[in-house]
């Protein structure tokens, strides 16, 4: 009996030890931090890696939020911090995707640069990228009733497979549901599990057939921001 109670008090000691260094460790991120500032430094100064600094902060106390909040922190700091700068004026082509440290060097970015520094901002403090697409949309210029649209992309949120989906913009800072974006007319969207035709729930082709999201993928890791899931 004397024995028993003595492994069972080493036994509660030994999983309160542990639970005790669990809650010790640092949360995890999936942003290399310390390489980012480093490259943040070396290759675009002092004001980039204080930016890379500032959204640590900002995305280390964000862990802890409750979905909703971490989609709308997420969205308006990255709408208000960067500018919106056409690819050709910024980087002299006609199409360039950004990793979220270029898109920091240079203060501004495009669409296509807003929405790929939001959805692994988003992915990095805790959203399943299950629930996160990149969607390209014809966005209609002046209105709904506008008969003159362009290319966009924004990110949206689905809290369920079969979600009505929530819409992160650049252009409309507010958080939206897709039914309150009449202005939008989905094309397709692509996540880390492939390419959904139109507002599909299942991927209809692998991401082998979009060159650009593989090339930033790679450019990303090698900045220090890793996708692998």
């Amino acid at each position: 009996m004397l024995k028993t109670r003595h492994l069972l008090r080493l036994f509660i000691s030994s999983a309160v030890l542990a639970l005790v260094m669990l809650w010790a460790l640092p949360v995890f991120s999936a942003w290399n931090y310390d390489t980012l500032i480093k490259l943040a430094q070396q290759r675009y100064g002092a004001n980039a890696a204080r930016t890379v600094a500032e959204i640590q902060q900002l995305l280390q106390a964000s862990k802890s939020l409750p979905e909703q909040d971490k989609l709308k922190r997420v969205n308006e700091y990255i709408n208000r911090k960067f500018q919106f700068v056409d690819d050709q004026a910024l980087w002299h082509q006609a199409d360039y995707w950004a990793t979220p440290l270029e898109m920091i060097a240079k203060s501004g970015g495009d669409c296509e640069d807003f929405a790929i520094f939001k959805y692994m901002a988003l992915k990095d403090i805790g959203v399943s990228p299950d629930k996160l697409r990149l969607s390209y949309v014809k966005a209609k210029i002046g209105g709904e009733n506008s008969n003159i649209s362009q290319a966009h992309m924004v990110v949206t949120y689905y809290a369920t497979p079969d979600a009505e989906p929530l819409v992160l913009d650049n252009l409309i800072t507010e958080i939206r549901p897709a039914s309150r974006r009449p202005d939008l007319t989905p094309v397709f969207s692509f996540n880390h599990e492939g390419v959904f035709a139109g507002t599909g729930a299942k991927p209809s082709a692998s991401i082998d057939r979009l060159s650009r999201w593989k090339d930033v993928l790679l450019r990303m890791q090698a900045d220090g921001i890793e996708n692998k899931e």
